[in-house]
């Protein structure tokens, strides 16, 4: 199954709206073992498991408005129909919305916008819990969870607080974010802010160019199977060390893995690479801590 707009309708109710404005707010996730490449990109359907964990307060609270026109703003700046995110936005709601239908979208993240934490997976988990009010949808989390891939496949795990497993089926219904039942409060996650301008590739792109053209994506999907299993058990055991060294190396993978793409995709700044040796600095220390 391929067409969006089918899959949709084995879905959700489609209908009349239930109110005229609805919100929400959906945090932000971090991949600890990271969701890179499509099986099938209209679905969004991944080609490896991931694993996340939430940010709590950090992430995106959006407000949904019948209105007479479509129009979108994102922390009071409002956007041009023709820019991406507001393409991109359009392109998921008329997925429900019928033509006569028009909303006005207000959008206000606590993180930075498009720089690498995973602010369009808030956006659209936030952006799907609101539709669901403004349509009165009584559905199943697995469902909402469905709904939100359409949008960025990350979102189907940002509906949630805490760890989150989004398994690799073939099967588009199957395919969902599920919490996990461990609670860890002694856990933190620290977050270094280098560059909080949009990053110089959306990851739509970067997946799809790197899937397409570095010769080690296969290898790392393969190791990424490997290190979500490792990481799944870690969090069950509550194994700080094994989830550091699992989380890091996931991470610098796909970094190396990017950049042998033709041409390379380069994330890192020169920041990171410093704050990598102090975190190595640290840990020879006897300090556990993971970049």
């Amino acid at each position: 199954m391929t067409d969006r707009k089918a899959y949709v309708r084995d879905l959700v109710p489609l209908g009349a709206l239930a109110c005229d404005k609805a919100s929400a707010f959906a945090p932000s996730n971090i991949a600890l073992c990271k969701y890179w490449g499509k099986k099938n990109v209209e679905l969004n359907l991944p080609m490896t498991p991931s694993l996340s964990i939430s940010l709590g307060d950090r992430g995106s609270h959006v407000k949904l408005s019948r209105s007479s026109q479509n129009s979108l703003s994102i922390n009071d700046f409002t956007l041009p129909p023709d820019t991406p995110h507001f393409i991109r936005t359009f392109d998921f709601l008329n997925l429900f919305l019928t033509p006569d239908v028009k909303v006005s979208v207000q959008t206000r993240n606590t993180i930075p916008t498009a720089a690498g934490l995973a602010s369009s997976a808030s956006y659209f988990a936030a952006l799907t819990l609101a539709l669901g009010k403004l349509y009165n949808w009584q559905l199943p989390p697995s469902t909402i969870s469905c709904v939100a891939r359409l949008g960025s496949g990350s979102a189907c795990r940002s509906l949630y607080h805490g760890f989150v497993k989004w398994m690799d089926s073939d099967d588009p219904l199957q395919s969902y974010g599920v919490p996990l039942v461990t609670r860890w409060p002694e856990l933190r996650i620290g977050l270094l802010i280098f560059d909080a301008k949009p990053k110089s590739i959306s990851s739509r792109q970067a997946m799809l160019h790197t899937q397409l053209t570095s010769p080690f994506y296969e290898a790392w999907c393969e190791n990424s199977r490997n290190d979500f299993e490792l990481l799944h058990a870690a969090i069950e055991q509550k194994d700080f060390k094994q989830l550091g060294k699992i989380s890091e190396y996931n991470a610098l993978s796909l970094h190396a893995v990017m950049l042998a793409a033709r041409p390379s995709i380069i994330y890192s700044q020169p920041e990171t690479i410093q704050a990598l040796g102090k975190v190595h600095e640290l840990r020879r220390k006897g300090i556990e801590v993971y970049l």
